[in-house]
């Protein structure tokens, strides 16, 4: 318990003895022990290190997810030393709304399969994602994070102890120097002239224990320049690590690259792979819902007369009936007629048919027409 209680008082002592020591310094009353320049570059390097590393570890975090949400769950889950559950991506999650909204329109439709398609092609960009997120998170942010919870740490407990050092140090030089002062002052006015004897002898003690208190003090600071200079040594072998840091860094910026790189392309790939299989049943999709709904809806007919049938298979060129030609008078309707071939389908989706000739039905399942009548189908 006696030892506890010393240990205790000494370290009050020591303290309180560098807080003086700090304030006297900030105050400009004290003199500090500075670093030699090459030491302030590895600090000042440390420091710029330790700072963009944190920005870019902040903002690789976001671009990999960018609800901050997620990111605190995530962050909970690994202060716990918990498994972070899977989550899933939202090409993933579009993904399965795309396929339960073609089942219940109808798998078989034009727009159900095209929805399956595009709903395939966003689980595979969802996944493709999911495998970069875990690539980046290993090979990139864990180097990163290891660098400020490991490394930096040390460092910055390496350079407490050190701080510490020098204001022992620094303490134990103004000790000294004080102790010196007094010693001189009184080894310079002892009082040979006094005619009491008393104050001689006392004048001579003093002087014999400022002698002591300087012995102390220089012995005191012998041991506090060997411990700061060790710990300075240990401190920048911890700082010229920073270039193996750096190195590091580099390398897992690679693959970061590399990871980034592979996934955009896969998702390139991706698109055009869904571009082609949209591209090829465009003609069917649509020539389906332009004609073979019509077809679906009604039956077909028994029996069609010529003129019908061309009605029902003419394509979407407006025609203009033939004008006789007159000699001596230039047919200006005959050339303003358009040729079919150079005529181009609308795009909106509406086809219009001129009937040529009459049509009577023949029963309720077909369609009267009239001469120069506009259809639209």
């Amino acid at each position: 318990m006696d030892f506890n209680v010393k240990k205790l008082a000494s370290d009050a002592g020591v303290f309180f003895s560098r807080a003086m020591q700090f304030t006297e310094e900030k105050l400009g009353q004290a003199e500090k022990t500075e670093l030699d320049a090459h030491f302030e570059n590895l600090l000042a390097r440390a420091d710029s290190t330790k700072n963009w590393t944190e920005k870019i570890l902040r903002q690789t975090e976001v671009l990999l997810q960018p609800n901050p949400s997620a990111r605190v769950e995530e962050f909970l889950y690994e202060k716990l030393d918990r498994k972070v559950p899977s989550r899933v991506t939202n090409g993933e999650l579009l993904a399965q709304y795309m396929t339960e909204a073609a089942n219940d329109f109808g798998p078989g439709t034009p727009y159900g399969k095209t929805l399956i398609k595009v709903g395939e092609t966003q689980r595979r960009l969802g996944a493709a994602e999911r495998d970069f997120i875990h690539s980046a998170s290993i090979n990139f942010l864990t180097p990163l994070r290891n660098f400020l919870e490991g490394d930096w740490r040390t460092i910055t407990k390496e350079r407490r102890i050190l701080q510490n050092r020098r204001l022992d140090l620094d303490a134990c030089k103004a000790r000294l120097k004080k102790a010196k002062a007094a010693e001189a002052k009184a080894a310079a006015v002892p009082d040979f002239q006094e005619t009491r004897p008393r104050n001689y002898v006392l004048s001579a003690s003093a002087s014999a224990l400022w002698s002591d208190e300087v012995e102390k003090a220089e012995h005191e600071l012998r041991l506090t320049q060997t411990e700061f200079d060790r710990q300075a040594e240990v401190t920048r072998l911890l700082l010229e690590g920073i270039s193996s840091t750096h190195v590091n860094h580099l390398r897992c910026l690679h693959e970061f690259v590399e990871s980034q790189t592979n996934y955009y392309a896969q998702c390139y790939q991706y698109m055009l792979d869904l571009q082609k299989q949209l591209g090829s049943s465009k003609g069917e999709i649509f020539s389906g819902t332009f004609v073979g709904n019509a077809e679906s809806t009604s039956p077909p007919p028994a029996a069609a007369s010529p003129p019908a049938v061309a009605a029902a298979t003419l394509p979407a060129v407006p025609t203009i009936p033939v004008v006789p030609t007159i000699v001596g008078v230039p047919n200006t309707v005959a050339e303003s007629v358009l040729n079919p071939n150079e005529v181009k389908p609308p795009a909106s989706g509406t086809r219009k048919a001129r009937v040529l000739y009459d049509y009577e039905a023949a029963d309720s399942t077909e369609l009267a027409l009239l001469a120069d009548e506009l259809e639209l189908n």
